[in-house]
């Protein structure tokens, strides 16, 4: 039983669910006006971009055997998703979430971009780091970043998070998909570059 919770919250908070987690919390909270048409417009792009095109170029990559599962157990495996990865979160930000039209969603998406890349350059040089952690915390920062802007009680939101936090962390080292170092190395490289970011909209 505990295995299978634990597999689950590995899966349940895959990191390609974390950008449209940021985006959809962004809308939540935003008091600026923005169309519906227009806001669901930008989730429907986002969930194509960051959810189904990884995912069936992923079956596309395990059929020509790149890659042996979605966790990306070994750098090796990781090289070509991870590239893939910033070539679409390019894409967003050139089409999708420009600096001019939603700058707080542009600078999440850049954030995400640099977390990629740097995750890319690690695995280059064959060093793990997870990309799970990564994922969530850079979420956490930016909605952390979201409730300082709006000046919006989002405690509960905080709580849940790290409570979120720990949950995955525990996950990935039951399953012994990353070590201790691993973890910290992921939610650093996740939190850092969305802290910095933060000097130039918020």
């Amino acid at each position: 039983m505990k295995d299978f919770i634990l597999k689950g919250i590995s899966f349940i908070f895959h990191p390609l669910i974390m950008p449209l987690l940021g985006v959809l919390f962004y809308f939540s909270k935003t008091p600026r006006f923005i169309p519906e048409p227009i806001k669901n417009a930008k989730v429907f792009s986002i969930i194509i971009l960051t959810i189904v095109l990884p995912i069936l170029l992923f079956f596309l990559l395990k059929t020509i055997n790149k890659v042996d599962s979605i966790y990306l157990k070994s750098t090796k495996e990781r090289l070509i998703p991870l590239f893939i990865n910033c070539v679409i979160t390019v894409l967003i930000l050139i089409r999708v979430l420009t600096s001019n039209e939603i700058i707080e969603l542009y600078f999440f998406f850049l954030g995400i971009l640099c977390s990629t890349l740097t995750c890319f350059i690690l695995a280059i040089f064959k060093i793990k780091a997870s990309i799970h952690m990564i994922a969530a915390s850079g979420f956490f920062m930016f909605a952390v970043a979201l409730g300082i802007h709006y000046q919006k009680n989002i405690n509960g939101t905080i709580a849940l998070m790290m409570i979120i936090l720990g949950a995955i962390a525990t996950s990935r080292l039951h399953l012994k998909a990353h070590t201790n170092q691993e973890l910290i190395l992921g939610l650093f490289t996740g939190i850092f570059p969305q802290l910095i970011l933060l000097n130039y909209w918020l």
